[in-house]
């Protein structure tokens, strides 16, 4: 006999059915709305910087579109540097044969001419030296006349050559020890055309052989001054250069005669126009070489050793390039405006570089087939912020 087990019913699964689809039904919703939402805030941004035009408004704009050109554009090289002298406009000071400093009344930046007195220098040794001269001077016409009569005598036979050639020897001997003590005497400054036995002096006076101002002053009154120490060192800033530090990477862009305008930290609004004389061959150990630059008007403010900061104008071989007003500026930022159709523009932000004859250097984004507003995007900005505020 067949056993049949009956199972109870359950009054309660229809309800529990429908609230399990309910809730997945919720979830479902749920996730749509919030997926539907993400998508929502994603392309709103987009949405922001796009504005499309009536044909009205697009009339009364006078929107001109075009695309990006290439087109040479200056960039600008800053550098550094500072005011420096050349060698030959440095003048070193001292006394060739030495002596005491008996009198000066020099200070560091006093201005010099040429000419002038600046310092007296004394010692005994320039009595020895004018005493040396006197003294060989006046034995000069007894050997020349000796010489004279021993040349009659060797001509006639009453002398022999021996006395004759020693005599000859002895005056021409004479004449050169004159002439090297000559010499000596205009080195320390004296002439010997004026010295006699009635002028001799103690003293010599040490004179500028330059205009310019005292740069350096090395010894002091009483001093015992050595022929190798130099005493006062002077500077002719009439030639003044400006020595700037390029680096491996620059030094091609620059050339003989390019334009430098120099300014100091001082004064950033004075710009002092120079010129490139000459670059270096040269590399330093960081990589840099020294280019001389000369300044097309001296100024007396510019001394040597004043720092500089320095541009220089260089050009490019070719850059991309919109019309001015075709760049916008928005929240401290830059925009061109790309056609998206006859009606549509979106406002895209780019980097841009110089500026030049009214064309702007867009260095991103990337060149590409686009039309950007070349005219007009100025009232595009306009209209896109009156739709935002909207």
């Amino acid at each position: 006999m067949k056993r049949t087990i009956k199972f109870p019913k359950m009054p309660f699964a229809p309800s529990f059915l429908s609230g399990l689809l309910f809730c997945a039904a919720v979830f479902i919703l749920t996730a749509c709305s919030k997926k539907t939402s993400e998508t929502n805030a994603t392309a709103a941004p987009a949405d922001e910087n796009l504005i499309q035009l009536s044909d009205a408004q697009l009339k009364n704009a006078e929107i001109v579109t075009g695309a990006l050109t290439q087109r040479p554009i200056s960039s600008v090289l800053k550098v550094n540097g500072r005011v420096e002298v050349p060698p030959q406009n440095v003048v070193s000071i001292s006394v060739p044969t030495g002596g005491y400093l008996e009198e000066t009344d020099l200070l560091v930046g006093m201005n010099v001419r040429k000419g002038q007195v600046l310092a007296v220098m004394e010692d005994q040794q320039y009595i020895q030296l004018q005493q040396d001269y006197l003294t060989a001077k006046s034995k000069i016409n007894f050997l020349e006349n000796e010489y004279l009569r021993q040349k009659d005598l060797n001509q006639s036979k009453a002398s022999s050559d021996k006395v004759y050639q020693l005599s000859e020897a002895e005056f021409r001997s004479q004449k050169v020890l004159i002439s090297a003590l000559a010499q000596k005497l205009r080195l320390v400054g004296i002439n010997p055309d004026h010295l006699s036995e009635n002028n001799i002096t103690r003293t010599v006076k040490v004179i500028s052989p330059i205009n310019g101002y005292v740069s350096k002053i090395n010894t002091n009154i009483g001093k015992y001054v050595s022929p190798t120490e130099v005493m006062f060192e002077l500077v002719n800033p009439s030639d003044i250069h400006l020595v700037l530090k390029v680096f491996e990477k620059d030094v091609d862009k620059l050339y003989i005669g390019q334009k430098i305008w120099a300014y100091t930290n001082n004064q950033p609004e004075r710009k002092h126009l120079s010129e490139v004389i000459m670059i270096g061959k040269d590399l330093t150990s960081d990589r840099a070489t020294e280019v001389q630059c000369h300044f097309r008007q001296y100024d007396k403010a510019l001394i040597p050793g004043t720092y500089m900061n320095a541009e220089v104008e260089v050009k490019n071989n070719q850059a991309y390039v919109l019309p001015e007003d075709a760049i916008v500026r928005y929240q401290g930022k830059q925009y061109a405006f790309v056609q998206k159709s006859n009606k549509e523009y979106l406002m895209n932000e780019v980097k841009v570089g110089n500026t030049e004859n009214g064309f702007t250097e867009i260095l991103s984004p990337a060149p590409s087939q686009q039309n950007f507003v070349v005219k007009g995007a100025y009232t595009l900005l306009m209209s896109l912020k009156n739709k935002s505020e909207e």
